[in-house]
């Protein structure tokens, strides 16, 4: 007989041992995509640190759809929602990634796959916890499937909207550090 088990106030689905060992796993890369994606957002794009923190953020989120795979497999008709959501957002953190990597023109690509992906994660996470969240507890179900999105639509066009400005033939320049002193001097007309 399987029963449920309450883990730091929540209760969870299984005392099977391989359950909880793949939900452990699952909770560790989850809080490991979002400190991952939340810094690589905020870090200058590009730079060393941008390409290393976003490769950990989609190996991480590549992780939480592989245990949240196995975890629907166990308790299908309870999570067979979450799988789809982490379907969503590998997909979505894959098709960043591939852009990235496969050097196509322009950040749409990139920006917008890693941002849905970051979005449709977060939605996972509420849609399964908000109910047992303090203050989010109050919101109706329907709110935790659409505030991520709701909020980060806008961030993503934004970022979108900023990067397409700094492309080369836009109006504006990508930064690549300063600017050769001859440079400068051309461009003043001196």
């Amino acid at each position: 007989m399987v029963t449920a088990s309450r883990i730091l106030g929540d209760e969870v689905g299984s005392t099977v041992p391989a359950f909880l060992a793949i939900l452990a796993s699952h909770v560790a890369a989850g809080l490991a995509a979002v400190i991952t994606g939340a810094i690589a957002a905020l870090t200058r794009k590009g730079s060393p640190r941008h390409v290393r923190i976003g490769r950990w953020y989609y190996w991480a989120i590549t992780v939480v759809f592989a245990t949240a795979t196995a975890l629907a497999a166990m308790r299908w008709a309870q999570n067979y929602y979450l799988l789809i959501l982490g379907a969503v957002a590998f997909t979505a953190a894959t098709t960043g990634y591939l852009h990235r990597r496969r050097h196509r023109p322009g950040d749409t690509g990139h920006i917008a796959g890693m941002g849905i992906a970051y979005s449709a994660m977060l939605t996972a996470f509420y849609v399964d916890n908000g109910p047992h969240l303090p203050l989010w507890d109050r919101l109706p179900t329907l709110a935790f499937w659409i505030l991520p999105a709701a909020i980060a639509a806008p961030l993503i066009t934004r970022a979108i909207i900023r990067a397409s400005s700094k492309e080369p033939g836009r109006g504006g320049r990508r930064f690549r550090g300063p600017r050769p002193a001859a440079a400068r001097a051309a461009r003043r007309g001196g």
